[in-house]
């Protein structure tokens, strides 16, 4: 005789870890991915969701990442070596406000009319390390603990880049 097992999740805490990741990821509205180049750094916004109407404000924040990051925008100051200005490259018409980044900046912050599904805003500029003998190499690790924070109309949410280089932000309370 076949018998079903039900489980509760008060009970089994496995369960409820992996039920609360596979909703985590199932609601993730949008995907921020650092990617590490020469001579330009790259930072790609994405939606995966149909709910990200706008306008929206999406924040990147280097404190807290675990290689101390900072923008490098000039040849003077804190950079080392090769140094960019931040230039959008994708999405430039969801864009109505760009940032102005100063060299040695941790944080920027980029005004979408919005972010339909599918849209990427992307934008380079270099990003050196901190706390390390190469500084003008960031590794997706050295970027974990970073934070991005999207401020929309339903308010303000955030998530941080792990070791992949990495952040989901489940920016909506909307059911697609």
């Amino acid at each position: 005789m076949n018998s079903i097992r039900i489980f509760d999740i008060k009970t089994n805490p496995t369960l409820s870890s992996c039920l609360f990741a596979l909703a985590s990821v199932a609601q993730a509205d949008l995907n921020v991915r650092f990617i590490e180049g020469a001579p330009k750094d790259r930072f790609e916004i994405s939606s995966v969701s149909d709910c990200l109407n706008g306008p929206l404000t999406v924040s990147i924040n280097l404190d807290g990442s675990a290689g101390g990051l900072i923008f490098d925008t000039t040849s003077k100051g804190a950079g080392v070596e090769v140094f960019q200005p931040f230039e959008l490259t994708t999405g430039t018409v969801l864009v109505d406000q760009a940032p102005t980044v100063m060299d040695g900046d941790t944080a920027l912050s980029l005004r979408l009319s919005a972010l339909p599904k599918g849209q990427v805003v992307a934008f380079t500029l270099d990003v050196d390390d901190t706390g390390s003998a190469r500084e003008i190499t960031v590794s997706g690790a050295e970027i974990a603990g970073a934070r991005v924070k999207v401020d929309s109309a339903e308010g303000s949410r955030s998530a941080v880049f792990d070791a992949t280089a990495q952040a989901r932000v489940e920016a909506s309370s909307c059911d697609v």
